[in-house]
């Protein structure tokens, strides 16, 4: 629990640096741009990148021991950042938002690049509960990684909002470098005991697509709880499209960042909670109603145009992102065997962030073209004023209703499944201590020296 402790810290330092950068480059495009297409577009970037890495991280952290992997990623992140402040120099700020010239789009691509692999980390974090936790406490152990990644979020949230309105894009990206630096000399100087992964000296290809799917499908009902999860990120996509250009019409970005920082307590929260009481006797059908409930949420916190609602209604759904995150990785954690775990994970990622860049590509175009024109418009108003209300952001609230009417569509029907009930009894049916075993470690294995 000591080394897990430095390896969440450690990846905590690393998450806040690019999720800081990754906050403080869409304020600042959508500031400088004024489009929810360009920050539609740079959020499905961000997923569609991560979808396609996905099988790739998978593979890498089966193939090779973690710490190496997380070594591997914060140099690369580095080195990105880097590259993206060298282009802030050359050419400036002037070059840089002008959305008719390739160098926004060059630019933002070089720091998403950055931030994705940094995610290889997050892969590899899953896998570390299983090697370092014991099996009964794998879903407080996931509870603490929620919580972390909401005081992450909570930091970032308040500082990328500050520094975009008062320092500008130079200077945050200075600051993002420096914490990258830092987070690598720490990482240096964890050891990370395990033996070297049995994976690393099979053949396989730089990407095991077959290998994941055989880890997957050797699961009953295991790839119905990927599906399901790669539906709710369908509705995911909407709000990461349009959550920031409407929380930027209530609130300056100042303010806007230092709203979702503290709305960012709602992760923490629910994280703390699970760190506590873990997530029942059976963590899908937990997952499952936790998302009826984020899906009434999402429906109704811009059915008015009320700072107050839509703050409150963001906090409210923070705290069940753990819940349902967690629940996933648990499941995985005690059904899936060790040695396999990355790959499945990675597929995981691959097939559920692939639907997020579908929503964010279709609904940012639809809404800035054609939805909020139709609600400002005297017909719209007419039609749906009752309902939500008069202001400026009326056609994104439009759009949150019906996303998050068909998220709790969704979940009802996935209680009907005959996948939900499997893959329920194969939770269950477990053996007390967990299945399957917990791996050996690098102290355990004769001869193999610690990383």
């Amino acid at each position: 629990m000591r080394v897990f402790v430095q390896v969440l810290v450690n990846t905590a330092v690393a998450n806040i640096t690019t999720s800081f950068l990754w906050f403080a480059l869409t304020f600042w495009a959508y500031l400088e741009t004024k489009s929810v297409l360009a920050t539609g577009v740079i959020g499905g970037v961000y997923m569609l990148l991560i979808a396609l890495f996905g099988m790739l991280f998978g593979t890498v952290v089966d193939r090779h021991r973690k710490h190496r992997v997380m070594v591997f990623s914060a140099l690369f992140t580095m080195a990105a950042f880097l590259v993206a402040g060298a282009l802030w120099v050359a050419l400036g700020e002037p070059a840089l938002i002008d959305l008719g010239r390739p160098w926004f789009w060059v630019f933002s691509a070089i720091i998403l690049l950055g931030a994705v692999v940094e995610n290889l980390r997050s892969i590899a974090l899953s896998t570390t509960v299983t090697l370092l936790v014991p099996v009964d406490r794998h879903a407080n152990a996931n509870g603490l990684v929620g919580t972390v990644q909401g005081m992450a979020f909570m930091v970032t949230s308040i500082f990328s909002g500050l520094a975009i309105g008062f320092l500008g894009m130079g200077w945050t990206l200075f600051i993002a470098l420096v914490l990258t630096a830092a987070a690598l000399v720490h990482l240096l100087f964890i050891r990370i005991p395990e033996a070297e992964p049995a994976a690393g000296a099979e053949k396989m290809p730089l990407i095991d697509l077959r290998g994941s799917v055989r880890a997957v499908a050797a699961v009953s009902g295991l790839f119905a709880l990927i599906l399901f999860s790669t539906l709710n990120n369908l509705i995911g996509g909407v709000y990461m499209a349009l959550m920031d250009p409407y929380g930027l019409t209530l609130f300056p970005v100042e303010w806007w960042g230092v709203i979702l920082g503290i709305t960012a307590t709602g992760f923490i929260i629910g994280g703390a909670l699970i760190a506590k009481f873990g997530l029942g006797r059976n963590p899908i059908r937990t997952m499952l109603l936790f998302v009826i409930v984020m899906g009434l949420l999402g429906s109704l916190f811009t059915i008015r145009e009320w700072w107050w609602l839509y703050a409150l209604g963001i906090w409210l759904y923070m705290c069940l992102i753990p819940v349902v995150e967690a629940s996933e990785q648990t499941v995985i954690q005690k059904v899936v065997p060790y040695e396999t775990q990355g790959r499945v994970f990675g597929f995981a990622q691959a097939f559920e962030a692939s639907a997020a860049p579908v929503t964010a590509f279709v609904i940012a175009p639809l809404a800035q073209f054609w939805i909020i024109p139709y609600m400002n418009s005297d017909e719209g108003q007419q039609t749906w004023g009752w309902l939500l209300g008069e202001g400026e952001a009326r056609g994104i609230a439009l759009v949150f209703l019906v996303s998050g009417l068909v998220m709790v569509v969704l979940a009802l029907l996935a209680f009907t499944t005959k996948a939900y009930r499997t893959l329920s009894a194969e939770y269950e049916a477990g053996a007390p201590d967990g299945a399957p075993a917990s791996p050996p470690t690098a102290q355990e294995t004769s001869g193999v020296p610690k990383d």
